[in-house]
């Protein structure tokens, strides 16, 4: 498997390059870095519920969603990234989601003991030390890779961090901003003496070694490779790809007519938040209400990715007392893998 030190790339290229490399059929550990500062939300997220859009754009800050699961996150230069796109069938890849996660969150674990951090897993996809988050991790699927994403934090931009993020008065963002600062550590909390960034690329590429294999280095990009990502960039850089998920913000109960509401609901799972937004009939005849629309986003991880949708339209017609059995249902017929989330939690978010 190859090794690609970049250094520091182009904020665009620092998320687009792991989305082109499985799309041209390869292998391969990205190390990286953006040179510039922007903000990226997962795949499932509702832009305008998780973001300040105004401010981001007010202050040319860049917004990109990922292909892979998990929240928001204003990421810059003092963070450095590790990207591993490997086949699902390469050997080295463990059946179920967090028997990959502890699998391979260990080279970054490594790489922090290393640094006298005394990092260690915390399901679901955690690395921790003294009780906070260090890194900020996320695993996708992209035609037949698994995506496995996450960083070495060398420092973080708490205040920007909580001013990017929707909240709705200034007061809340206050306690975002304590909250964050109290829950996310960095390499320079954690110890006084920090290694240049050129010792930690490589500190992290021989831990990844250790649980890869042999790594061929290589550190510029190829001709197909800058192709498919410019290419990619046409798709990914759009108002289309952003907002694909947009939807107004509601109250949590709006009454259409008589017998018609929509709701929105919210549930925090162990595997992440679930909001939902839903119309509801009542069945008269039964005195239950039924769904007749449902549309679920948050910063959870859900594999394949698609299966959201669909199970989105198998909850079409189900009565709200029986959406835990029909997301049940739904989870054994279709293979759904969600670390951190199952039925219970779904019919949580439509009953709140």
């Amino acid at each position: 498997m190859h090794i690609y030190r970049l250094g520091a790339v182009s904020w665009q290229d620092s998320q687009l390059l792991y989305h082109a490399l499985p799309r041209l059929d390869r292998e391969g550990l990205i190390l990286l870095s953006p040179a510039t500062p922007y903000v990226c939300i997962g795949y499932h997220q509702d832009v305008d519920q998780e973001v300040d859009v105004a401010y981001c754009r007010e202050n040319a800050i860049p917004i990109f969603r990922r292909e892979v699961g998990g929240g928001a996150v204003y990421l810059d230069g003092d963070q450095l990234f590790w990207q591993l796109v490997i086949h699902k069938d390469n050997p080295l890849v463990p059946a179920g989601k967090e028997a990959f996660y502890r699998k391979f969150l260990q080279p970054p674990i490594a790489a922090y003991r290393a640094l006298g951090i005394p990092a260690q897993y915390k399901p679901v996809n955690d690395i921790v030390a003294h009780d906070r988050k260090v890194s900020g991790t996320g695993v996708g699927e992209i035609e037949d890779y698994i995506i496995f994403v996450g960083n070495l934090i060398v420092d973080f931009d708490y205040e920007m961090m909580a001013r990017v993020l929707k909240v709705p008065d200034e007061k809340f963002r206050d306690k975002v901003y304590k909250t964050i600062r109290e829950n996310l550590s960095t390499i320079k909390r954690e110890i006084d003496d920090v290694p240049p960034t050129e010792a930690l690329w490589t500190l992290m590429a021989d831990k990844f070694a250790e649980t890869l294999g042999p790594l061929e280095e290589v550190t510029s990009v190829d001709e197909a490779w800058r192709a498919k990502t410019d290419e990619l960039a046409e798709q990914f850089l759009t108002d289309e790809c952003l907002f694909r998920s947009r939807r107004r913000p509601v109250k949590r109960r709006v009454k259409i007519r008589a017998g018609v509401e929509v709701r929105h609901g919210m549930h925090k799972a162990t595997g992440g938040l679930i909001r939902a937004l839903f119309q509801v009939d009542a069945d008269e005849n039964e005195n239950v209400d039924v769904i007749r629309h449902v549309e679920f986003s948050g910063d959870f991880f859900i594999y394949p990715a698609e299966r959201l949708a669909e199970l989105e339209a198998a909850l079409l017609g189900v009565r709200l007392d029986e959406v835990e059995r029909a997301v049940a249902r739904f989870y054994a017929e279709r293979e759904v893998d969600s670390p951190g989330v199952g039925p219970s939690d779904f019919a949580r978010a439509l009953a709140s």
